[in-house]
């Protein structure tokens, strides 16, 4: 069985909690995985000028999470097709029941 992969965050922005003092994600996310330089759907990082967010998952960016979305403007549907819509544990949307032999 495959390893699910953990997914961090890239934004091209930043802003602080002023209730914990932790800096969140802004503007527009992808997904990255730690140890490379490019997010997952290609862009470079530091040419794309976005900034890394290794403390936050991805799951918790998406706006239905209420995490970490609070500011986050645009989610990369490249990256979400990727890393998923509902982080690593969602489930497809679909399920072949009954299928041909």
């Amino acid at each position: 069985m495959a390893a699910t992969k953990r997914y961090a965050v890239a934004a091209s922005g930043q802003w602080v909690d002023d209730e914990d003092g932790r800096r969140l994600p802004a503007g527009e996310v992808h997904a990255w995985e730690q140890g490379l330089n490019q997010t997952v759907c290609g862009l470079s990082l530091s040419r794309s000028r976005l900034t890394r967010f290794a403390h936050i998952a991805w799951p918790d960016i998406l706006p239905d999470s209420g995490g970490a979305a609070d500011r986050v403007r645009r989610v990369c549907p490249r990256c979400a097709s990727v890393a998923g819509r509902r982080g690593g544990e969602g489930r497809p949307r679909w399920h072949r029941t009954n299928p041909r032999p």
